[in-house]
């Protein structure tokens, strides 16, 4: 609950002096000043999304942020979903970190002519939109007040159309795909004559038992989020759970039920439009885990004659090693170029890393009609990742992983040929940016299958084109047969610009750009003569452009606010770098207050730890930290804090190497003559918040803190965190080092912590924050402690992000702009 709203030195005072009783009144929400909301509100840039042919640009814009009327809707906890039971409407994204976004505009515009239409969308709450094949219509969800209807909308003229008698069932995603090319729907129903919801008529069932009889293996803490707690919780899972499949036809509406309801997990067509691979949860049910690792059958239905073939029936996967797979079948997926051929993996290692042998998974391949025996196609040394599929059957790419060296291969097989041994593409750091080939780019064929995109013996490559001078995107030509890229485009070193798809003019590219002053836009190049003198990493072709759309500034007032790329070194000799802002008005050698944000990351090695990412020449938007900036602060943002060293214990000088960060960008950012030393705050959300709390806790470096939505005492993520993979068993020096909880008594300097009542994300509960805040308050150290009611591990309330503003920039004035 929050605090009842004195004055904030009061509030501090009565808390430091342990006179707070015990249960606080609930307050008002509290606004900061009327310049930064206006900021605050402004809506987004769109999203830019190309349909399949290349003729129109669909942009999305989405709603800022939500009332905390709508966030504040009832909904049920199962089993790792949250559920709106008025309307079966997802309460949070798939990650749990938030209620999905509404749609708010979108907007048609043709690539050729620039003609641009706006797309009159229903009452209520639409979802993002997916494109058909060919690109002549596109269907969203819209989520209304007793249901979630599937509406069509038509790409030459942006007229939508809602499909009746279709209430669909979003629990578990998947609801709702284009079917074998563009003329019907593959989609999740809510069953008819379900009849009335389980009810327990308000009495308890009973208690929650659970029991382990001895059985060894891991069980990860990240697994456990709002799991099922009781017998009515079962039958509410499998009531709303359950779904109908049916095939909608686009055009007339007509609406085929196909089999039976079940608890349709994970549902996935194939090329074909007739069989769809199918993952069905099933009972007893777990109350340990969420329900991606309930047992389950994996079969593939056919969607003419209604007949089920069962491929494989999991068991429940409660014992999965910290970062490893379940054993069994896993990942199954469709081969694009077939009708109907099946490729999944098996662990050979029982999926667990720590374990040594010469290949850690088998891939086979099933064709239809799915009774035959699966064909072993390949064995990977590392963890299998999965296929790119190209429209030549002979060429595919074959990625695998090992999570211990942070290393990746890619392969060029011939899934047809096993005993031909693929051509190794690349063989490098999954940590490193500046060496990035790019990724493959795709297309869609007829049957809405993914392929990569290819040109006789061309595939194209893009990327972020990571440097020490920040981002800069590009496109490449890849020759497979010499393995060599060719550069066809590059971001101007003075802007941020992204090949987004190719138009269905050859020879055409629409990019996304952007720069500093400039708003998003999209616009259309063509690729022409080549440049023999072009520079080295430079597009090697001439590249014309033209402006698509005109998107205005919302918010003119924060041009006004510089920024650069700032790069240093660690004490060790680690590269780091930050972004330094400075507020409006700002004259050069004026030292101002400042605020440092960081996230850590791990890393396997000091070289991929200090490459720059990220670019100075995006268009400024201010998150609600951010807006100290129109306060008077300068922010030191996204400053690298690496932790470097072996997965295996890169943990045991977390600490140390905490502080070193905080040091090497506090010392550069006074160095350079912008921040006072003296008036320097720090924050940081989830891992950046435990971040905060150590800083404040073990370093003298800021004056105060503000951390949100963190971990603070990490013995409560007892089988690992971020990257340590030990137990608090096996290195619990590690666990108690990282955990600020137990070094509350140090804390002195001001910390205000802030977190959402309803955080799901494993390992921030709330109870994190209230324990933390107890402990130092208990100490007589200096705190405020701020619920958010109705608020997940991210804020999306406009209540509650305008009280996060107030609370941050009335605890920065208070202990670091106006600190004695």
């Amino acid at each position: 609950m929050l605090i009842r709203r004195t004055s904030l030195a009061a509030a501090v005072a009565v808390a430091t002096l342990g006179l707070l009783a015990a249960g606080p009144a609930l307050a008002d929400y509290a606004k900061p000043p009327e310049h930064l909301l206006k900021v605050l509100k402004a809506p987004p840039p769109p999203a830019p999304n190309i349909d399949p042919s290349g003729q129109r640009l669909l942009l999305t814009t989405a709603q800022t942020y939500p009332s905390i009327t709508r966030v504040a809707q009832p909904y049920l906890k199962l089993a790792g979903v949250r559920l709106e039971p008025k309307n079966r409407s997802r309460h949070d994204t798939p990650g749990g970190y938030g209620i999905p976004a509404c749609v708010a505009d979108f907007t048609l515009v043709e690539i050729v002519s620039g003609k641009s239409t706006k797309v009159n969308l229903p009452q209520g709450c639409a979802g993002a939109a997916q494109w058909s094949a060919d690109g002549r219509r596109f269907a969203f969800q819209n989520a209304v007040d007793t249901s979630v209807q599937l509406w069509v909308g038509d790409a030459a003229t942006g007229q939508v159309k809602q499909v009746p008698n279709v209430q669909l069932n979003p629990i578990f995603g998947s609801t709702v795909q284009w079917l074998g090319g563009s003329q019907s729907l593959l989609v999740k129903l809510v069953p008819a004559n379900q009849g009335a919801a389980p009810s327990n008529g308000g009495t308890p069932t009973g208690p929650d038992a659970q029991e382990s009889l001895g059985s060894s293996g891991e069980s990860s803490t990240y697994e456990a989020r709002d799991t099922l707690t009781s017998v009515h919780d079962e039958k509410l899972f499998a009531y709303y759970g359950a779904s109908q499949l049916a095939v909608v036809d686009a055009a007339a509406g007509s609406v085929r039920p196909v089999g039976q309801p079940a608890l349709y997990n994970d549902v996935n067509a194939a090329p074909d439009g007739v069989h769809v691979l199918t993952e069905t949860l099933k009972a007893p049910f777990s109350h340990a885990v969420t329900y991606q690792r309930f047992a389950n059958d994996v079969a593939v239905l056919d969607l003419g004659n209604g007949r089920n073939t069962v491929l494989a029936s999991l068991p429940l996967a409660d014992r999965v090693p910290v970062h490893g797979v379940p054993e069994g079948p896993r990942g199954y997926d469709w081969r694009s170029t077939d009708p109907a051929t099946l490729v999944y993996a098996e662990a050979l290692d029982k999926g667990d890393w720590k374990v040594s042998v010469p290949h850690r998974d088998r891939v086979l391949m099933l064709k239809a009609p799915f009774t035959g025996k699966p064909v072993e196609v390949a064995r990977t040394a590392q963890r299998f990742e999965g296929f790119a599929w190209s429209a030549d059957p002979a060429v595919s790419f074959q990625f695998e992983n090992d999570e211990n060296r942070h290393w990746m291969q890619t392969r060029i097989v011939d899934v047809d040929q096993p005993k031909k041994e693929g051509r190794l593409l690349w063989d490098m750091s999954s940590d490193e940016l500046y060496g990035n080939p790019g990724n493959l780019v795709f297309k869609r064929l007829p049957s809405g299958a993914p392929v990569v995109r290819q040109e006789g013996n061309t595939v194209f490559l893009r990327g972020q084109g990571a440097s020490p001078q920040g981002d800069r995107p590009f496109l490449d030509a890849l020759n497979l047969g010499t393995l060599k890229s060719e550069r066809l485009f590059r971001s101007d070193a003075d802007a941020y610009e992204q090949v987004i798809g190719f138009s269905a003019t050859p020879g055409h590219l629409v990019t996304w750009h952007q720069s500093v002053m400039d708003p998003p836009n999209a616009f259309v190049r063509l690729l022409g003569e080549r440049i023999d003198n072009a520079k080295a990493g430079e597009a090697q072709f001439q590249s014309k452009p033209a402006a698509l759309t005109k998107l205005v500034d919302p918010t003119p007032e924060v041009r006004q606010i510089q920024k650069r790329l700032v790069t240093y070194k660690r004490a060790d000799g680690v590269d780091l770098s930050f972004t330094l802002y400075t507020p409006p008005g700002y004259k050069e050698g004026q030292r101002v207050p400042a605020i440092l944000y960081a996230y850590p990351a791990d890393f396997a090695n000091a070289a991929q730890a200090g490459q720059v990412s990220g670019s100075q020449q995006t268009f400024t938007r201010l998150q609600p930290y951010r807006l100290m900036l129109l306060a008077g602060y300068a922010i030191i943002d996204n400053a690298s804090f690496p932790i470097v060293g072996d997965p295996k214990n890169a943990y045991d000088t977390y600490l140390e190497q905490l502080e070193a960060d905080a040091k090497a960008a506090v010392d550069k950012a006074v160095e350079l003559g912008v921040v006072d030393r003296n008036r320097i705050g720090v924050t940081g959300h989830s891992h950046g918040g435990l971040m905060t709390a150590n800083l404040i806790a073990h370093t003298n470096l800021f004056k105060a803190g503000v951390a949100t939505s963190g971990s603070y005492n990490k013995t409560f993520t007892p089988f690992g965190f971020q990257n340590e993979r030990r137990s608090v068993w096996q290195a619990q020096d590690v666990y108690l080092k990282a955990s600020p909880f137990f070094y509350a008594d140090k804390i002195k300097l001001p910390l205000l912590l802030v977190h959402g009542e309803d955080d799901a994300n494993p390992g921030t509960e709330p109870f994190q924050s209230r324990k933390l805040y107890q402990a130092i308050r208990g100490n007589g150290g200096t705190t405020r402690l701020v619920m958010l009611p109705n608020e997940p591990h991210w804020y999306t309330a406009l209540e509650s992000n305008e009280q996060l503003v107030y609370e941050m920039l009335n605890w920065f004035d208070t202990y670091v702009k106006n600190a004695k």
